[in-house]
């Protein structure tokens, strides 16, 4: 498991959190 591999999956999890948090508050945005 190479550490670009580790960044790159810790980057996505973080943006599918933000986009998730979106969704469930739309009155923020």
């Amino acid at each position: 498991m190479g550490l670009e591999y580790l960044v790159g999956l810790v980057l996505s999890l973080l943006l599918l959190a933000y986009l998730l948090y979106a969704l469930l508050r739309p009155e923020r945005f």
